[in-house]
């Protein structure tokens, strides 16, 4: 048996925003934790960096909207630890067309769940943002609780709380073998550690670990163009203007999000939510940037819906996604070995709810009764992955 102080509780892998918020509830709950990073911080490399991300209640799926009361919970509580705003409350304004069946079951959602919102009319649209085009007719659904996350903040105040709670935080290590036991052993590129517990949430690079471990889960890493265009008169898209965050339905096979200017000024951020299949070893390659269909799609948006933006990026950065094929997370145990946990496929719309899930990650590590219902989330929900994977 190893001695005691060799002996960790649990060994998170990954320090993205998942990754971060599961060391810092073992952390608050006295657990001796070690956070393990393959690049030195901070780095671009995975889903969690950026200036900027998109808060919100609004969601077709009630079970996303229940656990976003409590995000929004402990992110105020992170933010009030830190002192340093995290959040700023600009509303999120869905548009759609008046059948759009999205709209109305996200509409119906919110009114079950009891989260303040409007629904406005096109007419209505017009007078509150005179800057948005509308093309067909188009409806809003504003809701209300929804904002911008200050993204790159809010993980440097995530792991300066996780050292402060007593976790360690080891960057520039990446992981090379995990040997599955009573005591999971994990060697590095610089040592071996063992701890009684594995949380594994480490993105576009799960599979690399999980493979040797028997198990593949069907993850699909795209690159993601996020685009930021310049405005034709400098704050007419600010949150000054009490300009609020937008997802735009219907218009393709994917929506359109934009924020409202502010982490690069006079740019506002606008991108399609999809993008083009990648290699995240790749990440950094010149030619890893040559399809950019996407692009072109946001700058007739552009051109067509938000007439006060030049219709050409004037900044352009690559984020990962790491998507499942039904796009919900996946959050269990490893299906032969109940001391490991994954949290991955977060598919490009985990960050907000990143509080809870490394709540959940913290429960099932520690073998806690979760606080949320995880049938949506368990491996056991893609029927290919049978006994032969294991």
């Amino acid at each position: 048996m190893a001695a005691q102080k060799d002996l960790w509780d649990a060994i998170v892998i990954g320090a993205g925003i998942q990754g971060c918020f599961t060391a810092y509830h073992l952390a608050k709950h006295r657990k001796r934790v070690l956070l393990l990073e393959q690049f030195f911080l901070p780095h671009s490399r995975g889903s969690s960096h950026g200036q900027s991300r998109i808060i919100r209640k609004a969601y077709l799926e009630d079970f996303y909207t229940q656990m976003m009361h409590e995000c929004y919970q402990i992110w105020a509580q992170l933010e009030h630890e830190a002192g340093t705003q995290l959040y700023r409350q600009t509303g999120l304004l869905l548009l759609g067309m008046k059948e759009n069946q999205e709209l109305k079951t996200i509409q119906a959602n919110l009114s079950r769940q009891r989260v303040e919102h409007q629904c406005l009319s096109s007419e209505e649209l017009k007078q509150r943002f005179p800057n948005i085009r509308l093309s067909r007719g188009e409806v809003g659904l504003l809701d209300n609780s929804g904002g911008v996350l200050y993204a790159y903040k809010a993980l440097r105040a995530l792991q300066d709380a996780v050292r402060q709670l007593g976790g360690i935080v080891h960057d520039g290590e990446k992981v090379v073998e995990i040997n599955p036991g009573l005591l999971v052993k994990v060697k590095t590129t610089s040592r071996s550690y063992q701890a009684k517990s594995l949380v594994i949430t480490a993105g576009p690079w799960t599979n690399q670990l999980l493979r040797p471990l028997g198990i593949e889960l069907p993850l699909q890493t795209l690159r993601i163009n996020v685009c930021y265009w310049r405005e034709r008169v400098p704050g007419s898209y600010g949150v000054s203007q009490a300009f609020p965050c937008f997802l735009w339905l219907g218009l393709y096979p994917h929506h359109l999000y934009g924020l409202p200017a502010g982490e690069y000024p006079g740019l506002m951020k606008v991108s399609y939510h999809h993008g083009n299949h990648a290699d995240p070893e790749e990440r950094d390659c010149p030619t890893a940037r040559a399809d950019i269909r996407d692009v072109q799609i946001v700058s007739s948006f552009v051109r067509d819906h938000l007439p006060d933006l030049k219709p050409e990026p004037a900044v352009m950065e690559s984020c990962m996604y790491t998507n499942t094929p039904d796009e919900h997370f996946i959050l269990d145990r490893h299906p032969k070995y109940n001391n490991i946990v994954i949290g991955a496929g977060f598919s490009g719309h985990g960050f907000k709810l990143a509080p809870v899930v490394g709540k959940i990650l913290y429960e099932l590590s520690m073998k806690l009764t979760p606080s949320y219902d995880l049938a949506p989330f368990r491996i056991s929900r893609f029927p290919s992955l049978g006994k032969a994977h294991l």
